[in-house]
């Protein structure tokens, strides 16, 4: 539809037609905004490409960093705390009986080493690609190939069930205020970010470990998508091994209510 002050049936005079037109008034907004932006952009770029610049780094880059510099503070953390537990040691004025007993809270607590026989279990995503394996299952939902939290959190629960003595996600020690988390693809565990295969190690009788990983409901249902669309899934006996012990802060992070 053509615009009424241009319209010849507008009957307007040769007077009217040079009055005020806002169309051209608009188009001169549009212009001289875009010459702000053209410079803003230019003054932000310094020169430098904008897409391309490698000193922006991707979110994922800076996720990377942060969990390498976490994983250096806690090796710097277990030199520290072994070097005060050494100097405790020297003269602490305890008895045999109060550092025993000391000892098997700490073992308890998961923050020394645990020596045992062990197995792993190796956790991994599908190949992107994949089809349903077996007849009568839908083709695949992209979040039917990847490991999630709960896939995690069940091998974890049914070791603990088993009677395990302790269990390493990855390079980590888990305690009791360990939180195994997913977002996205990835894995946060204490502070670090790991990718898939996922490993689990823990120490205990092979036997009763491997019983209550074939006996958890969970994991029963996780095996159908290992079959269907080729989700990874191995276990291994490890023959003895010793796990680290727990070389992180055992504060407790906690919400507070605002004042």
């Amino acid at each position: 539809m053509s615009n009424s002050a241009d319209s010849p049936e507008s009957g307007s005079s040769p007077e009217r037609k040079r009055g005020f037109r806002p169309v051209r008034v608009l188009t001169v907004a549009v212009f001289a905004l875009a010459g702000l932006i053209f410079f803003t952009s230019f003054d932000t770029a310094k020169g430098t490409n904008i897409r391309t610049d490698t000193s922006l780094l991707k979110l994922s880059d800076l996720i990377q960093e942060r969990s390498r510099k976490n994983g250096e503070l806690d090796d710097s953390n277990a030199r520290l705390r072994h070097d005060v537990e050494s100097f405790a040691e020297r003269d602490d004025g305890s008895s045999k009986a109060q550092d025993e007993k000391l000892a098997g809270l700490e073992k308890d607590a998961g923050t020394q080493k645990v020596r045992g026989e062990a197995i792993t279990v190796t956790l991994n995503d599908a190949p992107p690609d994949a089809t349903a394996k077996l007849p009568g299952y839908p083709d695949p939902q992209p979040d039917y190939l990847v490991i999630h939290q709960q896939d995690l959190q069940a091998v974890v629960n049914a070791l603990w069930a088993g009677g395990a003595k302790g269990i390493k996600v990855m390079d980590q020690r888990l305690i009791s205020t360990s939180a195994v988390r997913c977002v996205g693809n990835t894995l946060i565990l204490q502070g670090r970010v790991y990718s898939p295969p996922y490993k689990i190690t823990a120490v205990g009788d092979p036997d009763k470990l491997n019983e209550a990983l074939s006996a958890s409901a969970a994991i029963q249902n996780y095996m159908v998508y290992v079959h269907v669309y080729g989700l990874g899934w191995k276990v291994t006996q490890d023959g003895t091994v010793t796990l680290p012990g727990y070389s992180g802060t055992v504060d407790l992070h906690y919400a507070q209510p605002v004042e």
